[in-house]
């Protein structure tokens, strides 16, 4: 069987709405690894918000956070890492206009940290930073800006966060990728313009020598739109956002609560 990459989504693809994995699909995917297929976790999320899964399916394979920020193999050093990083100004910008984004808070965020405004706290869920509780040490204050961030995460009270993130990129010039994070918080996550799931599955499959034909995708939500494109297949959820459902060749008639992408997986290796 020719050797596959398989990019997948978490929240809202792979994940639970508890933010779990159930132990079928952890089964079926270190099957799927064991076959000599490469799996790949492709999510906007922070790595040591992602870290925990990647670490129960037993992966060793690269994986690709921060939308297409970060791409790297978990505790190891290697030469073919991809760093990006946001232009700090930007963040202070959104800052700035944090009343007119009606943001009820504001993250910048880190390989292993983050800060994040606190004029809301009653708003933050810290289990959404990979924390028990949010402490005074992770509050934003621009003087502790010193570094360009991976991403940004932004909650917002907007009551249609994809009119305000097609705002948001109107009034930045395009300048930064403003996607909706999966599932039915109001939240928004910036990466650097031309940054997202599809530019590091590219570079991840220059680095395996494999082309798209190779590339199977799962996803659910706007910012995996690219990526479902790039792919040779590309599997929207049953649970998918309707505006994800043109850039995919298939709808699963599963959601993820009902294990789809194991199920699919299972259908298509084992």
């Amino acid at each position: 069987m020719t050797k596959k990459m398989i990019a997948i989504d978490l929240d809202g693809t792979l994940l639970h709405s508890d933010n779990t994995i159930s132990a079928y699909t952890a089964e079926v995917i270190r099957k799927v690894t064991a076959s000599g297929h490469i799996v790949v976790i492709a999510t906007g999320r922070p790595f040591s918000m992602a870290a925990n899964h990647y670490y129960h399916l037993g992966l060793k394979t690269p994986m690709i956070s921060f939308n297409g920020a970060l791409t790297h193999i978990p505790d190891r050093r290697w030469s073919q890492e991809l760093s990006i990083t946001i232009d700090k100004r930007y963040l202070f910008e959104v800052l700035n206009q944090k009343q007119a984004f009606a943001a009820d808070f504001i993250a910048s965020e880190y390989r292993k940290k983050f800060y994040i405004t606190m004029d809301n706290p009653g708003s933050i869920r810290p289990e959404l930073f990979g924390v028990k509780e949010i402490t005074d040490k992770m509050r934003l204050d621009p003087r502790k800006i010193t570094q360009n961030p991976k991403g940004l995460l932004m909650q917002t009270r907007h009551e249609d966060k994809y009119a305000l993130a097609a705002e948001m990129r109107r009034y930045f010039n395009d300048e930064m990728e403003i996607d909706s994070w999966g599932g039915p918080m109001n939240i928004l996550e910036f990466s650097a313009r031309g940054v997202n799931k599809a530019f590091a599955l590219k570079h991840l499959l220059n680095v395996y020598k494999l082309t798209k034909e190779e590339l199977i995708a799962f996803g659910d939500e706007h910012n995996d739109t690219e990526m479902l494109a790039l792919a040779r297949t590309g599997y929207a959820m049953k649970n998918a956002n309707p505006i994800l459902l043109p850039y995919a060749d298939e709808q699963l008639s599963f959601t993820s609560e009902e294990d789809g992408v194991a199920k699919q997986l299972e259908k298509l290796f084992l």
